[in-house]
């Protein structure tokens, strides 16, 4: 039996790395043999083009290509190895955030991105996403409480306003695939919110 495939989404700073090791704890305890990934990355070359990405100066086209070069690579090596193998997946990031990001953010136009989604996934998409959806404003200042910033951390507010209204919009064209999490809320909250969404999406 095929694997399920479900992924992370948010704006920087919404909060899905803190709940991540919770919802893969959750999946195991469901009984299923769990990969966790992450994108850009995943892989030997896709962790060097994800420093590429995050680090150097480049083209809004350029890095849409690179993007989808560590994906092609993450698919072909870990991804579609392990769904076919009935193994689950979850990943922190897929192709929602290259809409968001380099289609919302950089301006790459959508038919661009949506050829080379076409070209990499091989009608490969996740049966559940969890979309953390905060205000940029609260973003920005849990990002200046944490690491160095990297290229897109960066970023102005109206980058990730830009970032955030492709996510909304993509939530709601496929409601059955997303779940929306208010991430404003207290982690504690928050965990015991997406604790019960994936329990309910687990049992279905």
């Amino acid at each position: 039996m095929r694997g399920r495939f479900i992924t992370l989404e948010g704006i920087d700073g919404a909060g899905k790395s803190t709940q991540i090791e919770t919802i893969a704890d959750q999946i195991r305890e469901h009984g299923a043999d769990l990969v966790v990934t992450r994108e850009p990355g995943g892989t030997a070359l896709g962790e060097k083009l994800r420093e590429l990405v995050l680090h150097q100066a480049m083209e809004p086209r350029t890095e849409t290509l690179l993007v989808f070069a560590a994906r092609s690579q993450h698919i072909g090596a870990v991804i579609e190895p392990a769904l076919k193998a009935g193994r689950w997946v979850l990943c922190d990031r897929f192709t929602d955030a290259t809409y968001a990001y380099q289609g919302g953010g950089r301006g790459v136009p959508e038919a661009d991105i949506a050829a080379l989604e076409h070209l990499v996934h091989r009608n490969l998409q996740p049966d559940l996403t969890l979309l953390f959806d905060v205000p940029p404003e609260v973003a920005a200042l849990r990002l200046a409480k944490a690491r160095a910033a990297d290229r897109f951390e960066q970023e102005h507010a109206q980058f990730f306003a830009r970032v955030r209204q492709i996510y909304i919009e993509r939530a709601l064209l496929d409601p059955r695939r997303f779940v929306v999490i208010d991430g404003t809320q207290d982690a504690e909250v928050v965990g015991q919110f997406v604790r019960e969404r994936v329990a309910r999406w687990l049992n279905t």
